[in-house]
């Protein structure tokens, strides 16, 4: 039985998220639709990250097994036909070990969340960035954020729901950078909690605006307390860029 590993590019705007679920269309059950449409088969295709709604990816990765083999271009290409019209494309398919999990392989996820400083609100990338009008203080924005790399109990950082068993993570990289009338918050962690990206937005966004200083991050960090820390971010602005593996 192959099994075969695919990169997907998606808009996360018209989606419940990765999964499936029972109040709306999920990217899984696109792909999975898709490939059933395909080959006949109902493979389950299992991603690297469970992306919440509304969140895009321009580098997700997932894996599947199919009982009959399939040349790599014709599953490429008839899963992007059978994807229509859903905004969701495979760019790319390797067939892979049986040993391979898109989930439990990876040793890295990178995130990206964009936010559009600037009075005029978006017309083109809108759904895409999180509209933020009042000036930001980037320089202090990334004082904050270099108390938040390293090992650290993330419970103020983590959603309330979050199914994680424990709140310890280690942040590899976050660095916080101006890009016309953007600010990008770049991420870097081998896994995540619910919502920690987000969560991270919003408090350093919170310094940006001069609400918070630098050292109220690390206030809150220390707390350990959700509310202890600042907003949770829009989902729209967040785009998984990466997935690394050994």
């Amino acid at each position: 039985m192959p099994r075969y590993r695919i990169t997907i590019e998606y808009d996360g705007s018209a989606f419940v998220g990765w999964q499936r679920q029972p109040n709306g269309i999920s990217v899984q059950e696109a792909i999975e639709t898709a490939l059933e449409r395909l080959t006949g088969e109902h493979p389950r295709v299992q991603a690297a990250g469970r992306t919440d709604a509304g969140v895009h990816a321009v580098g997700q990765v997932a894996h599947f097994d199919l009982d009959q083999p399939l040349p790599i271009k014709n599953l490429r290409d008839g899963c992007n036909f059978h994807l229509r019209p859903h905004l969701v494309s495979i760019l790319d398919v390797v067939e892979t070990l049986e040993s391979f999990d898109a989930r439990f392989s990876a040793i890295r996820r990178r995130y990206r969340y964009r936010i559009l400083n600037r009075r005029s609100p978006p017309a083109l990338a809108r759904g895409q960035v999180w509209f933020f009008g009042k000036p930001l203080d980037v320089s202090k924005m990334q004082v904050a954020a270099n108390f938040l790399i390293g090992h650290h109990d993330f419970t103020s950082f983590r959603a309330v729901q979050c199914q994680a068993k424990s709140p310890l993570k280690t942040l590899d990289h976050l660095t916080v950078s101006s890009h016309e009338d953007e600010i990008w918050l770049d991420v870097e962690a081998r896994s995540f909690l619910h919502n920690q990206v987000r969560i991270t937005a919003g408090t350093l966004v919170k310094v940006g605006e001069g609400a918070w200083s630098p050292d109220e991050v690390l206030t809150a960090l220390r707390a350990k307390d959700r509310s202890a820390a600042g907003p949770t971010a829009p989902a729209q602005g967040l785009c998984l860029m990466e997935v690394g593996y050994p």
